[in-house]
């Protein structure tokens, strides 16, 4: 396959996955079509980690970074990024798979959507619990969402592993200093990231990806909460201070007329569901301080709903 000079870097982060490592390095390794770099992140790994990603340092593709001290899962995508020389960056978790057409099938569909800035995928997950995570049965444009993520947090993506995103993109917000805010869950920090900078964000409804559910996987057991009971609100303020770095590092200003560009934003959608209307619409009645702009933003909004559900664009589930 022609890749059109587009050069492409996984990035895996590891931590104590020494059991798991090798399966991932493989999956990363045997595509239909290789990645120019991969690079492991070893977070200072305590179990044997070390000895298994030196078994793959002889591959000439294949770049290691070995950090002297354990600082999270951020620190590790800040790291690899910074090592990256790619034009797409891929994630991969030590603990999941890619299937062997993942990079072929993502690739081919940057090629095919040049406006696409960031993709995720469906996934299957497996070992401790069997089943397919689809979010939809087709794939989905989702257009921009710089207003609905700023004003309402919403997070439009996925788990680490299904992740791709144009280094363009990246750059605008890796790498990210509060490391401590995120040791676990970071990938919070790359969809919503993408989204305050100005991805375009597409959904792949093929399952490409493996999910390892197992005993100390974090994410699926939610193990910070039953640390910490306080987690949902502590996280509250970790996005806040987040998208304020974002905001300063890119000189971004909130808008002027908030309704009218919550609904441009909105139309970047092609086929949106009833619910981006309804997001659209307590952004405009909540945030809108000008009166005049918030009676006519909401006129607008339910005159362009009419007009997606006569032209048979509304998404239905």
């Amino acid at each position: 396959m022609d890749k059109n000079n587009i050069k492409t870097s996984c990035l895996i982060n590891n931590y104590n996955y020494a059991e798991f490592l090798s399966e991932a390095i493989d999956s990363a390794l045997n595509q239909t079509v290789k990645f120019d770099e991969i690079i492991i992140v070893d977070d200072a790994s305590t179990d044997n980690s070390a000895e298994v990603i030196t078994r793959f340092t002889q591959l000439a593709n294949v770049k290691p970074i070995f950090k002297e001290k354990n600082e999270g899962q951020l620190s590790s995508f800040n790291e690899g990024f910074l090592a990256a020389t790619g034009d797409i960056i891929f994630f991969l978790d030590a603990d999941d798979i890619y299937e062997p057409q993942y990079l072929e099938t993502t690739l081919n569909f940057y090629k095919r959507r040049r406006e696409c800035d960031f993709t995720f995928c469906a996934y299957k997950k497996f070992g401790a619990v069997e089943e397919t995570f689809q979010a939809d049965a087709v794939d989905v444009d989702l257009g921009y969402s710089v207003i609905r993520t700023l004003y309402c947090g919403e997070w439009i993506g996925s788990i680490t592993s299904t992740l791709s995103i144009r280094r363009e993109i990246v750059k605008k917000f890796l790498p990210i200093p509060n490391i401590e805010d995120w040791r676990v869950r970071a990938d919070d920090c790359l969809i919503w990231g993408s989204s305050l900078v100005g991805a375009k964000k597409f959904y792949m409804s093929k399952p490409l990806v493996m999910y390892r559910i197992h005993k100390t996987n974090q994410y699926h057991n939610k193990k910070f909460l039953d640390i910490d009971n306080n987690y949902e609100y502590k996280r509250f303020w970790k996005r806040n201070s987040l998208f304020n770095y974002i905001m300063q590092k890119n000189n971004f200003s909130l808008p002027l007329l908030l309704a009218f560009t919550s609904i441009n934003e909105l139309k970047t959608i092609p086929c949106p569901k009833f619910e981006d209307f309804i997001s659209y619409l307590k952004i405009i009645f909540l945030f809108e301080h000008n009166f005049f702009w918030k009676v006519k933003g909401i006129i607008l909004l339910f005159s362009y709903f009419l007009e997606i559900l006569i032209a048979g664009k509304l998404k239905t589930l």
